[in-house]
């Protein structure tokens, strides 16, 4: 089943309408004309969060398509034209995960050369990022709301930034003023017969920032799987189009059986029983869980990031949602990410449904369903349960991310679980370590703290820290540490530099 066919015309693929950029006045005259010239409608927001609310009605006919493909047309520019409209100052957010526009991050890089004070907000991004490039200090500058491997060095380095969220207040931000937007930039479908464009595999805070800006700018991509819920957009929320198709990123996870990551899913599968709704974060340990569970029945999935795992158990039966309070039957997320056959999966599926932050990651909206499993990973956790997730010492690492969120609402939904799930030790360049430690690294950030904590899991065991003291949470935690390391957790030796 498809959402909708994508409406039809002749156009070179891959390629850029040809529209050249007219200068000045003349351009927001002739392609911005719902514009008041060098300043943006201040009626903006406003008018867009109606626009983005509107529901289309199947079969509106002719006279309909004809209203919106007018519309389409005189909006559609190419990548110079459409970022031409940003000034020096400009606040901006850009659609990221797998979906990042970046024939538009191109063209705004390319604007910005003239620019200065120009700030770009985003999620963790995959593929290239020009907007790193030096030439452009002091004119555009980076700033990430969960840090992903291609910035982390320039965030480290001070030529990007970081902001701490919880991700279900990232939107909140944006529609609230604290972060005054003028811009954002996505990647879209073309429009179906109702005029209907998707978002594709990255909904995420897309749909607060376009609530929130003057400008919202789309790149069309024919590449783009076409997803339903909150993906679902009509052509009037944007004010310009720029069509350029490439390849959406996508990632093969392998993992290879057993070793430490089997024994760990293991032991995080034993606690999930038949009925849970369940979030996996992001990472490889969140990966090796889900096989594990395809004996299960009666899965529910509510979470942030739909990966291949939690696609292989809605195909083996595993996970079909009968169980759940709200959403029944549906696979509730937000961000897609992983394979091509998971995009795939999700294009025009009906049982996967997009939708905000906002709403997948609000602890009031997750606690409603019973049973909620939420595992996610860490970087360290000290004796009392205090939990590093987004921070290697003062290394920034990550983020906060959508831990907290998931384990709020699991600690508030009826039976629900909050797991962190790690291996006990880590390599470093120079010696392999405890993940399990007597004290945090100097400067490490905690994320979930000590009385959220509710069950940590390593390869060797499950320490269950809600209710415990203390004392009793470093024994707990001490007997799932790596054998080598557990008489110096526990004070009767010193630690040794290195387990083989």
């Amino acid at each position: 089943m498809r959402y909708g066919k994508a409406a039809t015309r002749p156009r070179a693929v891959a390629q850029q309408v040809a529209v050249e950029a007219p200068t000045g006045v003349a351009l927001r005259a002739q392609r911005l004309p719902h514009r008041e010239r060098d300043a943006v409608d201040p009626h903006g927001p406003s008018s867009r969060d109606a626009c983005l609310s509107k529901k289309r009605v199947a079969g509106a006919g002719m006279a309909g398509m004809a209203a919106w493909w007018g519309l389409y047309t005189a909006r559609r520019l190419n990548g110079a034209a459409a970022l031409l409209p940003v000034r020096d100052g400009w606040r901006i957010y850009m659609q990221g995960v797998a979906q990042v526009p970046h024939a538009l991050l191109a063209a705004l890089c390319a604007r910005a050369q003239t620019l200065s004070g120009v700030r770009l907000y985003h999620l963790h991004t995959e593929g290239p990022t020009p907007q790193l490039d030096p030439g452009l200090r002091g004119r555009l500058r980076d700033v990430s709301l969960f840090i992903g491997a291609n910035v982390r060095e320039a965030v480290n380095r001070g030529d990007a930034d970081y902001l701490p969220v919880h991700l279900s207040e990232a939107e909140a931000l944006f529609r609230s003023g604290r972060i005054p937007l003028q811009a954002v930039l996505v990647q879209v479908s073309p429009p179906d017969a109702q005029g209907l464009v998707s978002l594709g595999l990255s909904v995420e805070a897309v749909r607060g920032a376009m609530a929130a800006a003057r400008y919202v700018v789309a790149q069309v991509n024919s590449l783009v799987p076409r997803t339903g819920g909150d993906a679902l957009v009509p052509i009037e929320c944007f004010d310009a189009f720029v069509e350029a198709d490439e390849p959406i990123f996508s990632i093969e996870r392998r993992h290879a059986a057993g070793g430490v990551l089997e024994a760990l899913g293991r032991h995080v599968a034993a606690l999930v029983e038949d009925g849970s709704c369940l979030q996996l974060g992001i990472g490889s340990v969140p990966d090796a869980v889900a096989p594990l569970l395809r004996g299960h029945v009666g899965l529910g999935i509510h979470t942030e990031l739909f990966s291949d795992g939690l696609m292989e158990l809605m195909e083996s039966g595993a996970a079909d949602g009968r169980s759940k309070a709200i959403d029944r039957g549906l696979a509730v997320v937000s961000f897609v990410e992983g394979s091509r056959r998971l995009y795939a999966f999700v294009a025009g599926n009906p049982m996967v449904a997009m939708r905000s932050l906002a709403y997948t990651n609000a602890p009031q909206t997750i606690r409603r369903n019973r049973r909620v499993v939420a595992v996610n990973s860490a970087l360290q956790v000290d004796l009392t349960g205090q939990v590093v997730a987004e921070s290697l010492g003062p290394v920034q690492w990550s983020g906060v991310g959508g831990q907290v969120d998931f384990f709020r609402g699991a600690d508030l939904s009826p039976e629900g679980r909050a797991i962190v799930a790690l291996p006990s030790t880590a390599r470093t360049a120079s010696a392999t370590v405890s993940r399990i430690v007597r004290q945090l690294d100097a400067g490490a950030v905690v994320t979930t703290t000590r009385s959220r904590v509710d069950y940590v899991v390593t390869e060797h065991g499950i320490a269950s820290l809600r209710g415990r003291t203390l004392a009793e949470r470093a024994a707990a935690l001490v007997a799932i540490a790596h054998p080598g390391y557990r008489d110096a957790l526990a004070g009767t030796k010193p630690p040794p530099l290195r387990v083989g």
